[in-house]
Order: C-alpha cells, then sequence, then structure tokens
C-alpha cells in the first residue's frame, strides 16, 4: 500500500472516538449505545473503503474529520427514522399496492385513533353486561348494504379465501375454470392457496373457453364446492367464454353444491356511473344467489385491509366455528376503520364524495388538470430552477381492480438541470418525506390524480428543498 494512501487510513478515528464527538450528541437519544456504534462502525466501513478503492490521484491532502462527523450524523438520523414512513404518491395509481393501497376516509381516521387511544367494546356485549364477539360489530351494516344473510371479516381477502376453502372443501375436490388459476400481486396463487387449505384442485376448459358442461362434467361424490374467481388484474381477449355466476349458481342448486365467488376488488357503488368501466357491485354478486361471496376491504371499498366474508347464514357459521377462523380475525383497528368507511355507503353520494379512493376515481380531469395548473405557477415563482410543464396523462385504480381502465389525469412533467429524469427520481424517493413519481419516456412526471390538497403544498416544500441542495454545477446524483 502506497504511504500516502496509509497515512489517511490511519488518520480514521476509532468508533469509540467519534462517539465521543460533541457534533453527535442530538442524534444519540432514542439509540442504545450499541446501535450508535454499529452505525458509526458502518459509516467507517464505506469510508476505508472509499480510501482503499479510490485513484490515487483523486485521494483528499487529508482526512475531513468534520465531514465525516456530517456523515455519521446523517446516518445516525437515518437509523431513527421509522421504516414504515409516510410517502406522497405522485404516480397516479390510486389503489397502490405498494404504498399502502386505499387512504382512509376521515371519519374512519378518526375511529381508528379512538379505538387506538382508548378501552373498547371489542368482545364485550354492553346491552347483557357478558363477554360478546369481534365478529358482531360489523355484520348488521354488512348484511344491510348488500342483503346477504350473514357476514365475517377477516384480516384480509386471501385469509377469507383459504378459511373458506379449509372449511368447507378441505380432502376434497373443489372445480375451477382453468383460465381463473390466477396469480396476482406477492405470489398469491389460486393453486397454492388450494394446496395449502386441503382441497383439491379440479379445473375445468380451457385457458380461454369454459362452458357449464364442463362444470357439470367434473362433479362427482367428492365434490365439495364450486368456485368462482374474478380476474382481478387479469384480463382475456378476443375469442373467450366463461359461466355467468347465475348458471353456476343454478347448477350448484341441481347438485346440491355451495357455490363459492371471490370477487379480489369488491366495489358497493356502481362506478359505471361515473364514466368507469362496469364492474359487478358486491349486491349484485349476492344477488345472483353464492352460498359465499369474498372481497378486499383496502381495495375499491377504501377501507383498512380487510378479508370480507358473505352468504348464507349456515354457511358463514361454519366458518365462524372453524378454529382458523381465530388466526385470522382482525384487530380493534381494523374493525374500527372499516366500520366508519362502510357507514359511509349508507348514502352512497356521501360515500363517493368522503371515501378518498372513490373521490379519486370519479374526481373529473378538469379538477386535476386546474390543481396541475395551479401548482406549476407556484413552482415556477418559488423554485425557478425547475423547468415545468403541464401535460396530459393516465392514471390507474391499481390495487387489481379495472386493469383495462386508464383515467385521464393530469401531470407535472419536471426538470431540475442538470440532473437527469432518473437522478432526479431517485432524489425525490429518498426526500423527506419521499415522494414517489413515474418516469414515462424518459420524463419525469408528477400525476396530480394521486395527491390530495395537503400532498400539494408538501410537494411543493420538498420540490424547494431539493432545488437548493442540487449543486447545479456538478449535477451529482
Amino acid at each position: 500500500m502506497d504511504p500516502e494512501r496509509a497515512r489517511l487510513l490511519r488518520r480514521l478515528p476509532a468508533v469509540d472516538e467519534l462517539l465521543r464527538d460533541p457534533r453527535l450528541a442530538p442524534y444519540l437519544p432514542g439509540l442504545s449505545r450499541s446501535q450508535a456504534a454499529e452505525v458509526v462502525r458502518q459509516v467507517l466501513t464505506e469510508a476505508r473503503r472509499r480510501l482503499l478503492t479510490a485513484p490515487r490521484e483523486s485521494l483528499p491532502p487529508d482526512l475531513e474529520a468534520e465531514e465525516l462527523a456530517r456523515q455519521v450524523c446523517r446516518a445516525l438520523a437515518g437509523a431513527r427514522t421509522p421504516s414504515l414512513r409516510r410517502v406522497l404518491n405522485a404516480t397516479g395509481v390510486i389503489i397502490h399496492t405498494n404504498l399502502g393501497r386505499s387512504l382512509l376516509a376521515d371519519s374512519a381516521q378518526e375511529a381508528v385513533a379512538q379505538a387506538a387511544l382508548s378501552y373498547s367494546n371489542l368482545e364485550y356485549n354492553l346491552a347483557e353486561g357478558r363477554r360478546g364477539s369481534r365478529h358482531d360489530h360489523l355484520e348488521a351494516v354488512l348484511t344491510s348494504l348488500t342483503g346477504a344473510q350473514a357476514a365475517l371479516v377477516v384480516n384480509n381477502n386471501a385469509a377469507a379465501v383459504l378459511l373458506s376453502l379449509t372449511a368447507l372443501a378441505a380432502g376434497r375436490e373443489v372445480i375451477i375454470s382453468r383460465g381463473q388459476l390466477v396469480e396476482i400481486g406477492g405470489s398469491f396463487r389460486m393453486p397454492d392457496i388450494m394446496a395449502a387449505s386441503g382441497a383439491i384442485l379440479r379445473e375445468v376448459g380451457t385457458t380461454n373457453k369454459t362452458y357449464i358442461k364442463d362444470y357439470e362434467q367434473a362433479i362427482t361424490g367428492n365434490t365439495a364446492l364450486l368456485l368462482k374467481v374474478h380476474p382481478s388484474n387479469f384480463r382475456l381477449l378476443g375469442f373467450t367464454r366463461e359461466v355467468s355466476l347465475e348458471d353456476l349458481v343454478a347448477l350448484g342448486r341441481r347438485y346440491g353444491l355451495p357455490v363459492m365467488e371471490d370477487l379480489g376488488s369488491g366495489c358497493l357503488v356502481d362506478l359505471s356511473g361515473y364514466g368507469v368501466e362496469k364492474e359487478p357491485t358486491v349486491q349484485e354478486t349476492v344477488a345472483a344467489g353464492p352460498d359465499l361471496v369474498m372481497f378486499s376491504g383496502d381495495k375499491l371499498l377504501g377501507g383498512p385491509q380487510a378479508g370480507i366474508i358473505l352468504g348464507r347464514a349456515e354457511m358463514v357459521q361454519r366458518l365462524r366455528q372453524h378454529p382458523l377462523t381465530r388466526a385470522l380475525r382482525p384487530d380493534k383497528l381494523t374493525l374500527a376503520g372499516l366500520e366508519a368507511t362502510l357507514l359511509l355507503y349508507l348514502d352512497q353520494s356521501r360515500a363517493v364524495a368522503a371515501i378518498p379512493t372513490l373521490a379519486m376515481i370519479t374526481r373529473p380531469v378538469e379538477e386535476v388538470a386546474r390543481d396541475a395548473r395551479r401548482l406549476a405557477r407556484s413552482l415556477r415563482r418559488r423554485c425557478p430552477a425547475y423547468s415545468v410543464k403541464v401535460v396530459p396523462c393516465l392514471g390507474r385504480v391499481g390495487g387489481g381492480a379495472l386493469p383495462q381502465v386508464g383515467l385521464l389525469s393530469a401531470a407535472l412533467a419536471l426538470d431540475l438541470p442538470p440532473l437527469a429524469p432518473h437522478q432526479l427520481e431517485a432524489r425525490l424517493r429518498r426526500a423527506s418525506p419521499p415522494v414517489i413519481a413515474r418516469l414515462e419516456r424518459d420524463r419525469l412526471l408528477l400525476d396530480l390524480r394521486t395527491l390530495t390538497p395537503r400532498d400539494q403544498a408538501t410537494l411543493l416544500q420538498v420540490l424547494e428543498s431539493l432545488a437548493a441542495s442540487v449543486d447545479t454545477w456538478e449535477g451529482r446524483g
């Protein structure tokens, strides 16, 4: 090793020496000594790596102790930052699975906070002064809204499917169309869920066409259930045919077999009245007569993560009594947020206005464009370093719902010279709070459809701070 490199390496302080640096003191509360020492050790390891690998001509004349301390302070601040953080969703994808799916309505947020701050009657019957069941809180509102005989809530829709198959079909055959053996986000694969439940998969038809006779010919004495699965974020186009739920229900009744439909993302409002592609509502699906229907609470419904099961009272009772139900039950915060969300649906116009998911989906593009123009004007005035244009674009519903529907939207096409679009995207992603944008045809776009008024104000602050921090001469990304 050359002497100059060795000299610089010897100048690196020890971990304990850095921990005693008074500049670190404001960043140490909340961290144990071992945690702080590990952060310092990582910074020193990275500094050592840079000194060992840098070309000799680029080595600094001396070790900058102040810069090293700043690096440690930034790392300590990062170590105290929660892993789960608020982000600004500027992607235009409303039900963004990676960003927490649906935002809660104000009343649902208040209900969750109240349940967190206080004791509650989660499993206590106030009228009778004895133990109650958490499963009773939502049944009345769910049956009133949907027309189902009974309801049960578990912690997500995958759990609803698993519980139903386990309780009703373990060790027996479940008939499903080959074209519905889908895989959705997080590697949720219907054949795997069936295997985990103990049910035996019996696929019928072909990938693109399945007829009622295919189901009928597959029925044997070991058949437990006829299953229909919504394709979620998958669509078959062209020469296709599938059996309607009504026909499948009629077949099930003829042979004394229960019929179950996994709706995936259930909606309680007919969005076709707002110019969105028609999807079967939960009410329409229940009216078709299946024994069980299940769907997510945190997609088109606009509530917290939950799996909602509706159906005939006898079937739902069998699920309630199954031992797996306890392992899959929702907590008090989920129940509070979901109940407040469902109560909004008692007045559908109120639900569309108050539930953020529905409000974003149905918001006229003219309003989105108006917000984009206003934000662009503010940004030009406050941060002239940016080049900003308002451009038309397409947003998405997301969350495995309405995969072919593009929502007309408006976005800011943003440049901050000398950063390239991908460098600007990375800087925004590392900001506080992080801004999640999208890159499209080598442009960075901030879609206004998924930015709330509060988000827009925060975005301006983030963009101002970013512009001030960029070295416009070197353009380091």
